[in-house]
């Protein structure tokens, strides 16, 4: 690591430039991303959160059924928290029962009956129950309408600023409207956040009610490493696809909106992954806790405190130039005490070829006190002596 210090005239320090190369010549990128007809779509590295390709990636369109990963999300962060118990009943009303349809998704619970809330997580999960979701909307919020206000809670909490919600089910409605790179946040959120639950995404039937149905997702047949998410359909939306993928430890998320038919939606998320995999590959430039430089501190107990990552950076690069990564700190020339263990205290970027790629916040590994009165009084007196 080499540090280039500045100063000005007066001594004292204004910035602090810390170089760690990894590097040497760059490969350039050789396969294009494939040609896709839906009308928009999006490829997400999951351990990072970058795009690695888009078209139409933050156009507000019908969801359909993707709409359901939020009802899902919804229900599993509940279950973490305790505000529902799996084996807690959720009563069925005239309004969420599906009146004997069949042109509509059902997990067919019974009028005015109950199922426990596993059952209708995997209801709505498996099956893309629209009773299952009514259900379940109504039993934590008391209507559709409420609950679709807790979903456009999460939504901007998560930071989907493309998408509004009208309802737990996708189905149409004008105001009720999710882009492809939001559903793309919203996967990567369930897959942290809903650990002990994401496995429901993978399962390929569930029997409720003496009537066993499939999941829909394609790929959880015929690919290994596809492990989730959600379809969705109709006529107004087309069919969509949220799927994920993990292969040699690298995990990539795949959101199609507007695709032509089952098998189209299927087989241009292949398309998506299989690209994927092979253009890209992952690295981590700098690890978590690892001391980057030591900031100086003014009127501090201690006159510099070290800088680093809160956890490991993952950065997903075009296969072939992590040798051509490189990074720089950037600190704060302006800290004064107290400074808390964990503060914003610079930056860390991460440049390609010398041109910035991505950059990170780089926070204070440990907390510094003011320096009291007569300690601050000596400092101050250093200070002005040029010392």
């Amino acid at each position: 690591m080499t540090f280039f210090l500045h100063r000005s005239v007066g001594g004292a320090l204004v910035g602090i430039l810390a170089s760690l190369s990894l590097s040497a010549q760059a490969t350039p990128l050789a396969i294009p991303a494939p040609k896709l007809d839906s009308t928009a779509y999006v490829l997400m590295d999951y351990d990072s959160g970058q795009i690695l390709a888009q078209s139409n990636g933050e156009q507000p369109l019908p969801p359909a059924s993707l709409t359901k990963m939020m009802t899902s999300y919804i229900v599993e962060q509940a279950l973490r928290a305790g505000r529902l118990k799996p084996t807690d009943q959720v009563q069925v009303s005239l309004n969420a029962w599906c009146h004997g349809s069949s042109t509509e998704s059902c997990m067919y619970l019974p009028l005015h009956g109950s199922a426990s809330v596993m059952d209708i997580l995997r209801g709505i999960i498996i099956q893309s129950g629209n009773d299952a979701s009514k259900a379940i909307a109504e039993h934590l919020a008391g209507s559709e309408a409420g609950f679709a206000d807790l979903m456009n809670h999460e939504a901007k909490r998560l930071g989907m600023v493309h998408t509004h919600f009208a309802n737990p089910t996708g189905l149409p409605d004008p105001t009720h409207r999710a882009s492809a790179q939001d559903l793309a946040i919203l996967a990567r959120a369930i897959i942290h956040d809903s650990a002990d639950y994401y496995p429901l995404y993978a399962e390929k039937t569930f029997k409720y009610n003496g009537i066993q149905q499939g999941n829909r997702n394609a790929l959880l047949y015929t690919d290994p490493s596809v492990d989730g998410l959600k379809t969705g359909h109709t006529n107004e939306a087309g069919y969509c696809l949220t799927a994920s993928a993990k292969r040699n430890g690298m995990r990539l998320i795949s959101v199609l909106m507007g695709s032509h038919s089952m098998q189209g939606r299927a087989d241009e998320t292949r398309a998506l992954f299989n690209w994927g995999f092979s253009a890209f590959e992952e690295t981590t430039p700098v690890r978590g806790g690892q001391v980057l430089a030591n900031a100086p501190v003014q009127w501090g107990l201690a006159d510099s405190v070290p800088a680093g990552l809160a956890q490991d950076w993952s950065l997903t690069l075009p296969r072939g130039q992590s040798q051509a990564l490189s990074t720089s700190v950037q600190l704060d020339p302006h800290l004064t005490a107290p400074i808390a263990k964990g503060a914003v205290i610079g930056k860390v970027v991460a440049m390609l070829d010398h041109k910035p790629y991505a950059e990170r916040p780089l926070v204070a590994q440990q907390a510094v006190a003011h320096s009291g009165l007569l300690r601050s009084a000596w400092q101050h007196l250093r200070r002005l002596s040029g010392f």
